[in-house]
């Protein structure tokens, strides 16, 4: 099932197949993404591809300047016939959000999606409403303009599990991509290969695939690394520590394992920890290359026997 699944989404989505399998994870151990890549280079497509290929409700926010947290959350607007006040949902009221450009608007806006990311829920006048499961927030960002945009801050970044950059195809997924759009294979015509009740149950199976004590404390060895590494502000987070040890059951599960290995671990570090990590300013002026440091670390941390 999981792979009749990346087929398919790589059938619409011509990327890396680490891309796809990356968020795969997320979407199976409960996570979030930032996806980074200049325009035009299928970062909508994939999410779109992603809600129909599982049969979820998609919703997309385009962030801009004049974007309020009640467009994210939703309101009560008071309905006359009734005398009452009635809750009007917001955009993030889907399974899986596309929060378009979410550093092109206000950091109270982007603090709006806290709640959702953290908790499945959004509390509007003191009223808590529940999310729709599974629940997924794909936010994406340009990396090259700066003009006009709040960078997020450390709070939030830390909630999303991975970060995954969408570079320049290479020629011969290009050419395909331009093949596929001439015969007409585009995201409105993507069928569903499993359902939102299959990702639910596949989400129970991953949670219950077996992590020993020793492949945790491999995890958390690596974040402590992170966090002694004088090049770094500021290490990985605890929260990084359980996304780690989340994402290597998805891991597992995918390569069809019940059980998690320390490659697992080694695999899916990288991109859960890189975007939560900041050099230090004398880092940045001799040009340290932040992921070169961290595969560094992890061949540094000690494996379990």
């Amino acid at each position: 099932m999981i792979n009749k699944l990346k087929k398919h989404i790589s059938d619409y989505f011509v990327g890396k197949e680490e891309t796809i399998e990356n968020l795969l994870i997320c979407l199976f151990s409960g996570g979030h993404i930032l996806l980074e890549g200049i325009p035009g280079v299928g970062k909508t497509t994939l999410a779109s591809t992603l809600a129909k290929s599982v049969r979820c409700d998609f919703g997309r926010i385009q962030f801009t300047p004049d974007t309020l947290p009640s467009d994210v959350m939703g309101t009560e607007i008071f309905n006359m016939k009734t005398g009452g006040f009635e809750y009007r949902e917001g955009a993030i009221m889907h399974q899986i959000v596309l929060a378009d450009e979410i550093n092109r608007t206000s950091p109270k806006t982007q603090a709006s999606l806290l709640e959702a990311m953290a908790e499945g829920q959004t509390t509007v006048s003191g009223v808590k409403h529940k999310l729709p499961q599974p629940f997924m927030v794909i936010a994406t960002q340009n990396p090259v303009e700066f003009m006009g945009t709040y960078p997020l801050p450390e709070a939030q970044i830390d909630r999303f599990m991975m970060k995954l950059t969408i570079d320049y195809p290479e020629e011969s997924e290009e050419l395909r991509m331009t093949k596929n759009m001439l015969e007409g294979k585009t995201t409105d015509t993507v069928e569903s290969v499993i359902t939102a009740e299959d990702v639910i149950k596949i989400k129970e199976q991953v949670s219950s695939v077996t992590i020993k004590d020793e492949v945790i404390r491999y995890a958390r060895n690596i974040a402590e690394m992170t966090r002694n590494e004088k090049r770094f502000v500021l290490g990985a987070s605890p929260r990084a520590v359980l996304d780690l040890v989340k994402a290597s059951q998805a891991k597992a599960f995918i390569e069809g394992r019940d059980f998690v290995k320390p490659d697992d671990v080694k695999a899916v570090a990288p991109f859960v920890l890189e975007h939560r990590i900041t050099l230090t300013s004398e880092a940045k002026i001799a040009k340290e290359d932040k992921s070169d440091i961290i595969q560094k670390l992890i061949y540094k941390t000690k494996l379990p026997l």
